[in-house]
């Protein structure tokens, strides 16, 4: 009688603490969206962080909190964003891919070392000691930190130690733009066709010693636009996009050929 008189004791314990147990689960049970498991699958899942989230979930998460909009992933493809915004009720534009851009031509072959580096393999290690290897201040170190970075393996690295984008790969994240010391890189729409491939802001004289390749803010391609697109200011070149028109009349005009024009997805200098 005692064995089953515990036995009996023994369930209704089991019973009851199971009945606790249920209803302190629907009591503090969090509610989940059921758009949330929807809206993250259809993100990339690279988790680059490119968004200003941790992660797609954390993207996912402020998308249905309403803190962000779903235009605000590069990565993910225009129609899975469609989709995205038809869950959310929200308006979405359709946008031209944008793509990174390397300003530098100065590699092994054009511009000149002012001591050799044996250091860590990294640019921004590099960096630290007096700027890195590079005679001109402003160029690519060519340690490949970009390469490492880039979440979509974009980045590969040349014959002449300069890091070239391949475009088809290029989602425009931003991880090359946070990584470079030298700031060479930036991002711009994929159907604009003209670059400065240079960052050096010293005066001709000093480009010349450093580099073969390097602006010397000479202002014919400034001259030469005929929509006001590309400006000389603290001796460097640079193209504002808003206004370019792919005319290519600083491409011709370029002395130094640092004016890049693309062709088939290839940035090219004029021959």
């Amino acid at each position: 009688m005692v064995i089953i008189s515990s036995v009996i004791i023994l369930g209704a314990l089991g019973i009851l603490f199971g009945l606790s147990l249920s209803w302190a689960a629907k009591k503090f049970s969090v509610r989940v969206d059921a758009r949330l498991e929807k809206i993250y699958s259809l993100l990339s899942q690279a988790n680059c962080g490119a968004c200003g989230f941790s992660g797609c979930l954390g993207f996912a998460e402020s998308l249905l909190e309403g803190k962000s909009h779903p235009h605000r992933c590069p990565v993910t493809s225009q129609a899975a964003l469609e989709k995205i915004a038809k869950i959310l009720g929200v308006s979405l534009e359709s946008k031209t891919k944008r793509i990174a851009i390397l300003h530098c031509l100065g590699g092994k072959l054009n511009a000149k070392d002012k001591f050799e580096y044996r250091g860590t393999d990294d640019c921004i290690s590099a960096n630290i000691l007096l700027g890195g290897q590079k005679l001109c201040m402003y160029g690519c170190i060519g340690l490949g930190t970009c390469v490492r970075v880039c979440p979509f393996s974009a980045i590969k690295m040349n014959e002449d130690n300069l890091p070239v984008i391949d475009e088809e790969k290029c989602t425009a994240c931003g991880k090359c733009v946070e990584a470079c010391p030298k700031g060479l890189f930036s991002i711009i729409e994929e159907d604009k066709l003209y670059l400065v491939s240079c960052k050096s802001r010293d005066l001709s004289k000093d480009v010349l010693k450093s580099c073969k390749v390097g602006c010397i803010a000479c202002r014919k391609c400034e001259i030469a636009c005929p929509t006001g697109a590309i400006k000389v200011k603290d001796n460097l070149a640079t193209i504002d996009y808003n206004l370019c028109n792919n005319c290519g009349a600083c491409f011709e005009v370029c002395p130094q050929k640092i004016i890049l024009k693309k062709e088939n997805k290839i940035w090219m200098r004029k021959t």
